[in-house]
């Protein structure tokens, strides 16, 4: 996202001052979709390792199941959907070859463990197929507007853990001007959501939290806000009652806000 050099020298500072040591942090970064190709994939997480200034991740995930066409990050980075002449252009790398790559990460400890976003079940069973090193996490777009409940119960029987982004739905898109966020109703504002949060004294952002976590999804929600932040942290010490955990999942719409299609890939992806 641009911001691994200032992440990495605010973790080494707190190193330094004595807040934490390096094995009490989590730090976890992505592979990008033009660094797919075999030989692109340790020489992107060195740089990354080295902009944090770590010798290893806790995790190293792969961003989307998408291959795109290698861009120098001499020439741009991060290096976003487009390559220098501002065109959406596919590679070839199949997934076998990119996680094969990422197997040797851990190999050679750069990364303590490995996994995937955006995948969809039939993708999952692929990899599982032939992965030597089995992804530890499965990073999803998951909110009560898209449950995608089976993809989730079939990577939990698979003993891979799912993580939720974007929990709160549409409201992490509105910034992107994406129009079928502006055009969703907030989950901050639904009535169904609000009611449970008056129900148990909490804020509509800490129920959707809840509803996730109960559910053994874990969650991982963004704020600039100190107030929000510690409401955020604050979500395991109530429980949902079954009916509303229910009354929750009953919103699901199947609706996605984070599709490739909208990038202007022209093919369907999910």
């Amino acid at each position: 996202y641009g911001n691994e050099v200032e992440a990495g020298q605010g973790v080494a500072r707190a190193i330094k001052d004595g807040l934490v040591k390096r094995e009490e942090l989590f730090i976890v970064s992505k592979l990008w979709n033009s660094f797919h190709e075999a030989d692109k994939v340790e020489p992107i997480a060195r740089k990354q390792l080295a902009d944090w200034g770590v010798d290893y991740f806790d995790l190293y995930i792969v961003h989307f199941p998408i291959a795109l066409k290698y861009l120098d990050p001499s020439v741009r980075y991060p290096p976003s959907w487009t390559t220098a002449e501002g065109k959406i252009e596919l590679a070839n790398a199949p997934i076998h070859e990119t996680w094969g790559a990422m197997e040797s990460l851990v190999d050679k400890k750069l990364a303590r463990s490995i996994g995937v976003s955006n995948f969809s079940a039939q993708l999952l069973m692929d990899l599982l197929r032939y992965a030597r090193v089995r992804p530890a996490t499965l990073q999803i777009e998951h909110h009560p507007y898209l449950t995608q409940t089976r993809l989730v119960n079939y990577a939990q029987e698979q003993g891979i853990a799912v993580t939720a982004y974007s929990s709160f739905g549409p409201l992490s898109f509105l910034e992107l001007d994406l129009k079928h966020a502006k055009d969703t109703p907030l989950l901050f504002e639904h009535a169904t959501i609000n009611s449970i949060a008056e129900k148990h004294g909490r804020t509509p952002a800490q129920v959707l939290l809840r509803w996730s976590t109960q559910r053994k999804i874990a969650v991982i929600p963004k704020s600039n806000d100190p107030t929000r932040l510690a409401q955020n942290l604050q979500v395991t010490d109530f429980d949902l009652e079954t009916s509303e955990l229910e009354a929750i999942s009953a919103l699901n719409k199947d609706l996605r806000f984070n599709d490739p299609m909208a990038y202007g890939l022209g093919i369907p992806i999910f």
